[in-house]
């Protein structure tokens, strides 16, 4: 009788002990499904109609509730498992069943409960999450009073540490999410360099401003408003751009602004179509034909100034400080080509000729080339949160205007000074060191 009571105590003992087992392979899988489940996928799934990603998306916006909750199952059937076995072993074996308790335990919740469930998990993760997530939500509907006291005591704990939880963290890291998702699909050839650079540059106009893409003053060709019509004609016809500015008498006294169209439409008109007389262009006034100059202030984000020019149905902007002084001058085309790349045509200049590859690694780089565009075109890493070009980045390193032969080394990279006209750096010659 006592043999069989013992059978039994042993069979029911080792039966309840294989079910709290399975019970904590199901929470340590459980934990790993819906804590490496891709949030993005899961809303994918839950628009198609999937409950379940519906159920796992609304249980992991408290990560910190849904944690809680899953440990505190896990342990209590993993300590509840542990001191079954302990005493189920004592018993037959005496002082030594302590140890061969805790020997067998190891490898069983190892094993089973750990490696197994989570291995699995991890690799189906969305399937995974969607498939516990009814049942997890009941768990921690059960043990929120305790998950909530234990909440308030570790949060206590971190706060004498002087570490703050942000529940909201993971929406703010959501853009640091997807940027490191393209870098590390391009670093694996997932995805293309091209794909790459057309989402991050999308991605980045929020945080761009007009300054950092505008043509500098420089840089723009204007109209002199008091020039001769047959010059003003020439020019316009000599030019590679569409739309000129038109001065008077101060460059900075911006008038208005002269599409080529309407300049020639105008002339035209003038002298009576082609068989008319070409000297009534003397009567000819620019500013009859000249539009009213739109200006922006630096600061704007790019994303902003791309709504206005898409809401105001025009794509030329006068770029002018905090002062209202010009500063040069953005098109939406700036904007774009932020996106998708340089957009060039049959008028455009070579913008090839921008960065040249020499031979070694190196190249040669015009100095107005903006950062940003080098980084694309080489797939370097340069910092263009000091400088916008790399001749400002240059000359912002060296602390003063170099000369031509000068050699820097920063940033991993030497930089050779090839080229200088007056105060500009036209010219430089980089390498990865």
């Amino acid at each position: 009788m006592e043999n069989t009571t013992l059978d039994s105590a042993f069979w029911i003992t080792s039966g309840a002990i294989l079910l709290l087992l399975v019970l904590s392979g199901f929470f340590s899988g459980s934990e790993t499904a819906l804590t490496a489940a891709s949030r993005g996928k899961l809303r994918a799934q839950a628009d198609k109609g999937s409950k379940g990603a519906e159920r796992a998306l609304a249980i992991t916006e408290d990560n910190e509730r849904l944690i809680g909750s899953v440990l505190l199952g896990n342990n209590l059937v993993n300590i509840l498992a542990t001191s079954l076995a302990t005493a189920m072993l004592s018993r037959a074996f005496g002082e030594s069943g302590v140890a061969l308790a805790t020997l067998v335990m190891t490898l069983l919740v190892l094993i089973f409960a750990e490696v197994l469930p989570k291995t699995y998990a991890i690799t189906n993760a969305e399937k995974a999450a969607a498939f516990v997530a009814r049942p997890i939500g009941l768990i921690v509907l059960v043990f929120s009073p305790v998950v909530a006291a234990v909440r308030l005591l570790v949060r206590g704990v971190l706060r004498v540490f002087g570490v703050q939880i942000d529940p909201d963290s993971h929406i703010l890291a959501v853009r640091e999410e997807i940027a490191g998702a393209l870098q590390l699909g391009h670093s694996e050839g997932v995805v293309e360099k091209e794909d790459r650079d057309r989402i991050l540059g999308a991605l980045d106009l929020g945080d761009r401003f007009v300054e950092e893409i505008m043509l500098h003053r420089s840089g723009i060709e204007m109209i002199d408003a008091a020039s001769e019509p047959e010059a003003i004609l020439q020019q316009c016809l000599d030019s590679s751009h569409t739309r000129l500015p038109v001065f008077s008498g101060d460059m900075e006294n911006i008038i208005g602004v002269v599409h080529a169209k309407d300049l020639l439409r105008a002339m035209h008109r003038l002298i009576g179509g082609p068989d008319g007389d070409a000297r009534a262009l003397k009567n000819f006034q620019i500013t009859d034909v000249a539009t009213p100059p739109y200006f922006v202030p630096e600061t704007t984000t790019l994303d902003d100034q791309m709504r206005q020019f898409l809401r105001m149905r025009t794509h030329f902007a006068l770029v002018v400080d905090e002062y209202g002084s010009l500063q040069g001058l953005i098109t939406l085309e700036d904007i774009l080509e932020e996106i998708v790349g340089e957009i060039t045509d049959e008028f455009d200049p070579d913008s090839d000729a921008m960065v040249t590859p020499i031979g070694d690694g190196s190249y040669r780089v015009d100095g107005a080339m903006t950062i940003r565009d080098l980084n694309r075109a080489t797939d370097w890493t340069l910092p263009d949160e000091e400088a916008n070009t790399i001749a400002g980045l240059v000359i912002h390193e060296a602390q003063s205007i170099p000369t031509k032969g000068q050699v820097f080394s920063f940033h991993g990279f030497r930089f050779e000074v090839v080229a200088r006209d007056g105060n500009r750096i036209t010219g430089l010659k980089i390498r990865r060191l």
